[in-house]
């Protein structure tokens, strides 16, 4: 329980993190603004199969925007020490976060053409990431928390003016998990990794497909 957590050390490491942390953030705003706002009649809400079923829906969609933001991350964060190849280094990441994307079978709540659709969305969004020098980390969610926020599985007239604050939580969410990684990261080692083309990605269950209590 005190253990600090491994250091990151390849792709493959990477890849789990960027896997369980867009998992983690997709998740949890979704989750916490739902309580939020169904106040003293969450329990009840969340037992609900049709709001249940809402829900599904909406960390799945999520979940590629969450893997465009971390994944833009990790590659600010090693973008010094690939620095004079950096186009490599984009399409590496890139191809880094698919793989977490393909790893995933079809979700039932979406179907395949949705499912489709949303993986061009992440290809694109991952191809867009060289177009600019690296972001700071509050900035990553700067493109796409209008359309996470879209996404609550909350009636639009409920919301009022609520989307500042899923913008501010985006934006100190990405700011810990950039902290956390660059605690964690080897960055020559993963660098190199990279570099090889070699991902050998976890077996385990992927963190996106368990639901948040």
């Amino acid at each position: 329980m005190f253990r600090r957590p491994p250091p990151i050390r390849d792709a493959g490491e990477l890849a789990q993190f960027i896997d369980e942390n867009s998992a983690f953030v997709a998740q949890k705003g979704i989750y916490e603004y739902a309580r939020a706002r169904a106040g003293h009649y969450a329990k009840v809400l969340f037992r609900e199969p049709d709001f249940q079923a809402a829900c599904d829906v909406s960390r799945w969609r999520a979940f590629p925007l969450c893997l465009a933001m971390v994944g833009e991350l990790a590659e600010g964060v090693l973008h010094p020490e690939r620095r004079d190849d950096r186009p490599e280094q984009v399409d590496a990441i890139r191809t880094l976060v698919l793989a977490v994307f393909d790893r995933y079978p079809v979700p039932a709540a979406l179907g395949e053409q949705v499912w489709t659709e949303l993986r061009a969305e992440l290809d694109q969004r991952l191809k867009l990431i060289g177009l600019h020098p690296p972001k700071w980390a509050k900035d990553i969610p700067e493109p796409v928390w209008e359309r996470y926020f879209e996404l609550m599985p909350i009636h639009e007239k409920l919301r009022g003016r609520d989307a500042p604050v899923l913008r501010n939580y985006l934006r100190v969410t990405m700011v810990n998990v950039h902290n956390e990684l660059t605690n964690r990261i080897d960055l020559p080692a993963v660098a190199n990794s990279l570099r090889s083309g070699s991902v050998a990605l976890r077996s385990a269950v992927p963190a996106a497909v368990v639901a948040a209590n």
